[in-house]
């Protein structure tokens, strides 16, 4: 099946005005994001997705491929629908444009949760290494039933009441969608717990859809706040 990964890409940020266009090391945080996508050799094609025409020049610019998004957007995964609908590919994967960097282990496993017929969305998700962690609203909690698929995504700590870390469960912000069901997503309604907690992923969960949730020990470092942008590069220097 073809396979492709877009990236939705804004500068309006409540938290963090233009975080996508500040530098880690010297490079801008989504151009760094659409390389790290490139180098796993896992997709037929990465877009990045945006209706601001700086990050579209910057992309292009480094010879990437873009999409101009018409159309204002309440979610990035609205955004990345509108480039779909025109894009010839089987399945979608949604890389969250200030999420630079990215494990190929867990997309394998996310791309290969498709090889059952029941799975038409899916996501990944991984342990919290601290109770502090747990309580940022930053971070979003995921609870699964039997079947490892999606219950609830909360900002708050759920479920309720536990002492035991491993009882959380982090939401990684990364989404794969057959083509069809992203589309169907992007005609559904905003929901009510989506506009309350401000997360995609409960407008799924109440239309009765089902996200099959894959387990990684992959953490992840998403760029909200400036001082996450510190934390990346400190990441990057340990890592050299």
């Amino acid at each position: 099946m073809k396979t492709i990964a877009l990236i939705p890409a804004r500068l309006e940020s409540k938290r963090f005005p233009n975080k996508l266009i500040q530098e880690i090391n010297g490079v801008p945080i989504i151009l760094k994001t659409y390389n790290a996508a490139i180098d796993t050799d896992l997709f037929d094609e990465v877009y990045v997705v945006s209706g601001n025409d700086e990050i579209l020049k910057m992309i292009q610019s480094a010879g990437g491929k873009t999409f101009k998004s018409i159309n204002n957007h309440q979610s990035g995964t609205d955004r990345i629908a509108e480039a779909a609908i025109d894009i010839d590919c089987n399945i979608v994967v949604n890389l969250q444009g200030d999420e630079p960097f990215i494990s190929k282990i867990a997309l394998v496993e996310l791309i290969k949760s498709f090889d059952d017929p029941k799975v038409k969305i899916a996501s990944l998700m991984t342990k919290f290494k601290s109770f502090n962690e747990i309580n940022n609203p930053n971070n979003v909690k995921v609870i699964i039933d039997n079947y490892s698929d999606a219950l609830c995504f909360s900002r708050l700590p759920i479920p309720y009441g536990s002492k035991k870390i491993n009882d959380y469960n982090r939401h990684v912000g990364v989404y794969a969608f057959l083509k069809n069901a992203l589309i169907e997503f992007s005609r559904m309604e905003r929901s009510n717990l989506e506009i309350i907690e401000n997360l995609e992923g409960l407008r799924i969960i109440e239309n009765s859809k089902k996200i099959r949730m894959i387990n990684t020990n992959f953490h992840g470092i998403s760029i909200d706040t400036p001082e996450d942008l510190l934390e990346a590069e400190k990441y990057l220097s340990s890592d050299d």
